[in-house]
């Protein structure tokens, strides 16, 4: 059987690509759970080794199934050109995952769950809103990466003015396909947390993180190609989160997270089941290595709405 330190090293695939992931059992000895199963996908410019990773030790412990896997474009996984964001294609991930684990005869395909983390968190909810194999779904530190491109990270920002000069990127990282010149990958942190001092203090959080020895990760490179900015920036994750119900939907966030105001938007765009959970004293990246408490959260509620 497996554990969450050697899953077993799986694949399937999303639009004909082929995606990187692991499969964990449940823990020995751990609560019967009925062979349901949780689906945990990964930050923007993240990969299944990091946060993902760190839920599935609470859940398995928990008696729960879960994969993770890297995004197609990403870390282990297959796609060309590398490090695309394409938030449709992550939804599509999410879709394909689910069908992956319906195959398996040790999963029970009626209880399946997502849980989606920061850029995750806005793709999972928007997969649940059509997909409805989806039984429940949940966010930790969730982001729409399209309400991002438009307004910026932090939740009174505005983001137009920059966001132009990423559209014309955009469109010159297109055209060096044909001949045009290249356009540098876009670097989202500094390469050393000592080069994070003049970061707003959004992003020294995700530095913090990434570039520390908390999670940092030669596959984890922290970076975007340029053309993914004109894929985001008329996403919209939560404008039919209504369409979830009767299904419940649950998105966790802290009170330092300067993304908090995300989680609050997609709880008031959903019906009823719905839970918004605001945990004293985290910001957002804790949110990706302090999960005892979202972890206990996430238990409860995929207990409740798998069983």
């Amino acid at each position: 059987m497996g554990s969450t330190e050697s899953p077993e090293k799986v694949s399937f695939l999303s639009r004909n690509l082929k995606l990187a992931a692991h499969f964990y059992q449940a823990k020995p000895g751990s609560p019967d759970r009925s062979n349901a199963a949780v689906i945990i996908c990964h930050p923007w410019t993240s990969i299944k080794e990091q946060s993902p990773a760190n839920y599935t030790r609470v859940l398995t412990q928990a008696g729960f199934i879960c994969l993770a896997y890297d995004a197609a474009y990403q870390g282990e996984s297959e796609g060309e050109p590398r490090n695309l964001e394409d938030p449709y294609q992550r939804v599509e991930d999410i879709k394909s995952a689910v069908t992956y684990l319906v195959g398996r005869k040790d999963v029970n395909s009626d209880k399946i769950g997502v849980l989606g983390i920061c850029a995750s968190g806005g793709y999972a909810p928007f997969a649940t809103q059509t997909d409805l194999r989806i039984k429940a779904c949940a966010t930790a530190a969730a982001v729409d990466v399209g309400t991002m491109a438009r307004r910026g990270f932090d939740k009174d920002s505005s983001n137009m003015s920059i966001l132009q000069g990423q559209l014309e990127n955009a469109a010159k990282d297109r055209n060096s396909d044909v001949g045009g010149p290249k356009v540098d990958i876009v670097h989202l942190l500094p390469e050393k947390i000592e080069d994070a001092g003049d970061l707003p203090e959004s992003f020294k959080d995700l530095a913090n993180y990434y570039r520390t020895p908390r999670a940092h990760h030669p596959r984890a490179t922290n970076t975007c190609l340029p053309r993914s900015w004109d894929i985001m920036a008329n996403f919209d994750a939560f404008a039919h989160n209504y369409m979830i119900s009767p299904r419940p939907l649950l998105m966790i966030t802290g009170t330092k997270a300067a993304t908090k105001w995300y989680s609050e938007d997609g709880v008031a765009k959903a019906k009823e089941p719905k839970e918004l959970i605001v945990i004293e004293g985290l910001t957002h990246a804790d949110l990706y290595d302090h999960v005892d408490e979202a972890g206990a959260k996430l238990v409860e509620f995929f207990g409740h709405n798998l069983a």
